[in-house]
């Protein structure tokens, strides 16, 4: 690591355990090392926060998963002199963290391999020095779909990176099965952005959603039987215009997320199912460590004008028993639950310095 890099670290370094929790008893431990304890950051309503730990300080921290030993996560960041994602890792000893990606392009979804030792990054670094143009929000709000996105595969220990996921198109948001044996990930090698798998070498490619829309943001159930993602909702009223003004975004690398529903399917691609039916946008799902309830953001539930207030819900597959998870009043998003399932990790703005800030925080489960 270069002195300068180091001094980019400096404010994301991870503060020890603090505080007593207002109890007169010695901090909780923090199931990833330095995490700060801010239970009055626990908003009302927030019943199965038990205990609440900020890992992060400044910039757009976000999309952290947890490691097969729930003790490190893996995230994406960016800040002030760096204008687009990279790469980082926490330390299961010092609780440092460590920029991963090699700071060319854009770097998004990264995810641990089931040693624990690897991990999984989408980047364009390999066609972008810089960070690629961002999209034009003149028509409204979009996400940019990069084609130049692959899928690379890191050492942890020797830092020796290599493509797994690669060819024409857009390929990233790669994920692993808890089962150990496959990868889903989404692209556009079939002309559409559909939810495909492979082993966990790149290779055996299956194709396993088919229907226009973006299919993507996929995780699996802990038994390996099923996945659940986020799928574009289209007007069935209008679904000749809708699938022509998708196309037509697609076209030119976009998408609009403004409306989206959770969905799970059989990774062979078989009983897709919608599971919720809410309007407007829903998105990082999750499911909970018993597969029998899935975690997701929403913000269908935001009447308002300006800044949306989305929050973490949780939902049974079959689109029963809906409840609202988090209470701020801004952006709660990207949960996921530890191995061990007595933590969740998600992105927050609560008790930023300022708007738009987004930290990591770790949250103990009740």
């Amino acid at each position: 690591m270069t002195a300068r890099s180091a001094l980019l670290l400096l404010p994301l370094l991870l503060s020890a355990c603090q505080g007593t929790g207002g109890t007169g008893e010695p901090a909780p431990r923090c199931p990833v090392p330095g995490g700060t304890l801010v239970d009055e950051l626990i908003r009302e309503g927030e019943s199965h926060f038990k205990h609440l730990w900020r890992l992060t300080y400044d910039g757009e921290n976000a999309e952290a998963y947890w490691n097969p030993s729930s003790d490190r996560l893996v995230f994406q960041r960016r800040w002030d002199d760096v204008s687009c994602d990279r790469i980082f890792v926490t330390d299961a000893t010092s609780g440092a963290v460590n920029q991963i990606s090699n700071g060319r392009g854009t770097t998004t979804c990264s995810f641990f391999m089931p040693d624990g030792e690897h991990v999984l990054f989408g980047s364009t670094g390999a066609v972008h020095t810089d960070c690629p143009p961002k999209p034009d929000m003149s028509m409204g709000y979009a996400w940019a779909i990069y084609p130049e996105y692959d899928i690379y595969h890191q050492d942890l220990t020797t830092g020796e990176t290599m493509p797994l996921i690669t060819g024409p198109g857009y390929d990233t948001e790669a994920t692993v099965s808890p089962a150990g044996d496959r990868i889903v990930f989404t692209s556009t090698r079939s002309g559409d952005l559909e939810l495909w798998t492979s082993d966990l070498t790149g290779g055996d490619l299956r194709q396993v959603t088919d229907e226009v829309g973006y299919d993507g943001g996929a995780f699996f159930s802990h038994d390996g039987q099923w996945l659940v993602f986020r799928t574009t909702a289209f007007d069935q009223e209008n679904l000749e215009q809708e699938h022509a003004s998708y196309r037509e975004l697609l076209a030119n690398d976009l998408i609009r997320p403004n409306s989206m529903e959770i969905m799970i399917i059989r990774p062979d691609g078989s009983d897709r199912t919608q599971v919720t039916h809410l309007g407007k946008a829903n998105w990082a799902p999750y499911f909970f460590p018993g597969d029998d309830r899935i975690i997701f953001c929403s913000n269908h539930h935001w009447e308002g004008s300006g800044r949306m207030n989305f929050d973490l819900f949780a939902i049974d597959p079959d689109g029963q028993d809906l409840e609202r998870i988090t209470f701020d009043d801004d952006f709660d998003s990207f949960a996921m639950f530890s191995p061990d399932g007595r933590y969740l990790a998600f992105s927050s703005n609560r008790g930023g310095a300022k708007q738009g800030e987004t930290n990591l925080f770790i949250a103990e489960w009740q």
